[in-house]
């Protein structure tokens, strides 16, 4: 039946109708057809821009059907979750329970609507075991320990929808690796359950909607809705008076610029991409806060009773600005935010409309939005993503394999719930997309890696944590495997952190007892400070008094002198859509008249003193300075790639006798300096470029690098800890960072030499691959350069070269002497490239 058939067919409840004619509304086509489809069993996809009434649309199956059944009787507490929604962020769930709420409300409806995250207190999370909400708002995390429980069964017995937001981010992660595990079981309980998906972007639609339903047969997909239209948003790209950075990704040139932009809205949402630059931009904005406009910041290491106030607070419309990550990218919906400050380069299309959809969240009216550049590289990468926003174009990552090691937590949590055979489950794992063509000899290899640790470690009974009984059943060994199961579930692995928690008072001896907790750092971090340190957290100035059982103490400080929190993660990687369209504006002059003018004028002097690359070429630049040899390639693939591609290149140069001293690498180029003259190599023919980027360095060249590089030890960390080969937290207690680090390096070294083709190893391999290394993205790029590399052999540094050789041995100083050495640095190399 087309779409619109559905839609006329469909008549909602005088209640709803009343209820939607009370506020002025109509409900639109696409909620209407999605009500229709879901009411008759199927489950759909739905693809929507931002303010089109996604979240209302999933839940209007849901709401129309609990307010059609008979209200509760006196006493009556049990009636079972009818609806699950998934988030990707616990945030998003307390934003949809607040506007869920309002409805259920205000028709007087017998529906009760909780959240359920890892921020639900304890005692909440058992009451709803035994008394549970008609509707529950939770995470993929959450969902693994409820299907893990001995009542799994019984508590989902009254389920008929899971509403999934935000598909397109849930699903390209180990997050929706172990999410679509969850729902293969869920639909063992309910084999009739309907899913609802929502997404406003979308690359590939018929890849979530397979997802969304059990693999029986390679064409099972859900019904997909599709709504057209919707306001272009307003883009603009900051044309700053000030001079734009030649490298750098703090934007401290154009805070005024932000400010003002801030006081003529009501109020503004600024998105930066790290917590990091999220502490500092805050700081930034204070200190030029002359008329003490209240900025607020959101992040996700801060404890959650602040991110709750600021939270509550923008509600009430009581905030102009709030500085935050992806915390409050997907689908936030809370104040009159009329404008989003982009600070630094979006990293991709789709990303960048996710975030722009924050502002003016209606359909019908255009979001507002201001790109802010940190260096002038990432001018053109704003540039291109604006006109990709413009575009409609789409570039969220594509849907992985399902990982081994999420596969084998999994399998721990299903003996944790019941015993299970091994064929059965099996199958039911295979129901879910990502493990589709799982096949029988891997899956055994996973539950005999459960069962014993694996070939090299069975002799161990630490790592026997199931068994296989006379029934042919696999059950839990022992009652303490099924506890560890649930202290570790989830697939979010962070560096170790520890409580930041304000002092109250010093005692004798120069001790001091514990205030409030601000939130959670990075030991490593911590673990560089000396007391008296000071830094920036929380938006605070904070002085640095020690570390005490595994908590950092603070106090307030003053002054400027501060350092920023750096966090290991959350660097997003360049999208290979917008790299391809920095590639292509380089190549194209015409282009260049959208682009500042300091900007067009930088790559001017670039065609004159060098070149600039067409769209599918490699620039490679060599040029001598000082007593050293510089080789700067021009990529575009992102810094993973490009490091990955310096490591091998490095490793080349070696055997070639160039004795290269080392290398850096950003998102958009990669350097290499050597004793030896690299361009006297290339011109004599003695090391032909077309050799040193061949191929075949992908080959045993990666494997040998990889051998004996730490990226392998620290990957498989990651994967032993989801796998529950390492345990982080025991009952009662939780190890430390260096406990953790030292027991996998010592597995790590075991099974390398006893067990190389370990289960674990091999889901190693792959996620290094996928994510530290970017293999397939490095591969992709060397096909497409074979035979187009361009050569300039100079005397001296290009104009582009300048960003990433301002890279090079960047050594933090504090406070305004590190400005006054960059900027010293940046002048000489500047100067060099640009005169005559």
């Amino acid at each position: 039946m087309p779409s619109d058939a559905f839609a006329a067919s469909t008549v909602l409840p005088e209640s709803f109708a009343r209820w939607f004619a009370s506020r002025g509304w109509a409900p639109r086509a696409h909620q209407l057809d999605l009500l229709a489809r879901a009411s008759g069993g199927a489950s759909v996809l739905l693809i929507a821009p931002t303010g089109a009434g996604k979240t209302l649309a999933g839940f209007l199956p849901s709401l129309t059907d609990l307010a059609s059944r008979p209200r509760r009787k006196p006493g009556e507490r049990y009636r079972g979750i009818h609806t699950l929604y998934i988030s990707p962020l616990k945030a998003l769930a307390v934003d949809i329970e607040r506007n869920l709420g309002r409805p259920v409300a205000e028709m007087e409806l017998d529906i009760v609507v909780e959240t359920r995250t890892g921020d639900t207190p304890a005692h909440k999370r058992q009451r709803q075991k035994l008394v549970p909400p008609d509707i529950l708002l939770t995470t993929p995390e959450q969902l693994a320990l409820l299907i893990a429980s001995k009542d799994a069964e019984r508590f989902f017995a009254g389920l008929k929808y899971v509403v999934l937001d935000e598909l397109h981010s849930l699903v390209t992660s180990k997050r929706g690796h172990l999410l679509a595990l969850g729902l293969a079981r869920l639909r063992r309980f309910v084999p009739e359950l309907r899913t609802i998906g929502l997404s406003a972007t979308v690359a590939e639609p018929d890849a979530l909607r397979r997802w969304l339903v059990p693999q029986s047969s390679p064409d099972a997909m859900a019904d997909v809705i599709t709504v057209e239209g919707g306001a272009k948003p307003v883009i603009t790209i900051l044309d700053s008076e000030e001079r734009v950075p030649w490298a750098g990704h703090s934007a401290r040139y154009a805070i005024g610029e932000i400010y003002e932009a801030i006081k003529a809205h009501r109020t503004t949402l600024l998105f930066v991409n790290t917590r990091s630059q999220a502490e500092f931009l805050f700081r930034e904005l204070w200190r030029v806060n002359e008329d003490t406009l209240p900025i607020a910041l959101h992040h996700g290491s801060l404890d959650v009773a602040q991110r709750r106030r600021v939270e509550n607070a923008m509600e009430a419309n009581a905030l102009r600005a709030v500085v935050a990550t992806s915390t409050l990218d997907l689908g936030i919906d809370w104040g009159d935010v009329d404008l989003v400050v982009h600070v630094g380069a979006p990293k991709g299309a789709s990303r960048l409309a996710q975030r722009i959809g924050r502002s003016n969240h209606r359909m019908d009216e255009p979001s507002r939005a201001i790109l802010v550049p940190a260096n002038r590289f990432e001018v053109l990468e704003c540039r291109a993503a604006l006109e990709a926003n413009y575009l409609g174009a789409q570039d969220t990552p594509p849907l992985q394999q399902g990982a081994l090691d999420v596969l084998a937590q999994h399998v721990m949590g299903m003996a944790c719930a019941q015993p299970f055979d091994e064929a059965d489950l099996l199958d039911e794992v295979r129901s879910a997309a990502p493990y589709a063509e799982l096949d029988a000899d891997t899956f055994a290899r996973v539950v005999e890696f459960v069962a014993t640790g694996g070939y090299a470690l069975r002799s161990y009974e630490r790592y026997a944590r199931i068994r296989k009984t006379r029934d042919g059943l696999w059950r839990v060994s022992h009652p303490r495997f099924a506890q560890q199961y649930r202290l570790n579930v989830g697939t979010i692995i962070e560096s170790p952190m520890l409580n930041v928690r304000m002092t109250r008072q010093r005692g004798k001896g120069g001790n001091v007892s514990g205030g409030p907790v601000l939130g959670k750092v990075e030991e490593y971090f911590l673990e560089t400070l000396s007391p008296g340190d000071t830094f920036l957290f929380a938006g605070k100035m904070l002085r640095f008094e020690g570390i005490r059982e595994n908590e950092c103490f603070v106090s307030n400080a003053t002054g400027q002198d501060a350092r920023v929190p750096v966090y290991a993660g959350g660097k997003f990687p360049l999208s290979t859509y917008l790299a391809a369209e920095v590639r292509s504006m380089l190549a194209d002059s015409e282009r260049w008249r959208k682009l500042p003018e300091q900007v067009a004028d930088w790559l001017a002097i670039q065609s004159e003193k060098s070149v600039l690359p067409k769209a599918g070429d490699l620039l490679v630049e060599t040029f001598p300075r000082g007593n050293r040899h510089y080789m700067v390639a021009y990529p575009f693939e992102g810094r993973l790639a490009h490091q990955t591609l310096g490591m091998l290149l490095t490793r080349r140069l070696e055997r070639a006798g160039a004795h290269p001293l080392g290398f850096v690498a950003t998102d958009y180029a990669l350097a290499i300096w050597a004793h030896s003259d690299m361009g006297a190599l290339f011109r004599s023919g003695e090391l032909p470029l077309s050799a040193l980027f061949d191929e075949d360095m992908l080959g045993d060249d990666l494997d040998a690098w990889l051998a004996e590089s730490w990226l392998l030890k620290r990957t498989f960390r990651a994967c032993a800890v989801i796998a529950g080969l390492i345990e982080k937290r025991h009952p009662g207690q939780e190890k430390t960072g260096r406990q953790v680090t030292v027991s996998a390096d010592l597995i790590y070294d075991v099974l390398r030499t006893h067990d190389p083709d370990h289960i674990l190893l091999r889901a190693t391999r792959a996620d290094a691959a996928a994510g530290l290394l970017d293999v397939s993205r490095l591969a992709d790029m060397l096909s497409r350069i074979r035979g187009r590399i361009m050569h300039k052999d100079l005397d001296r540094i290009s104009p582009l070269a300048v960003p990433v050789m301002l890279e090079i041995g960047k050594e933090r100083v504090k406070g305004d002497a590190d400005e006054m050495l960059l900027s010293e640095v940046e002048e000489d190399l500047v100067h060099e490239a640009m005169g005559d």
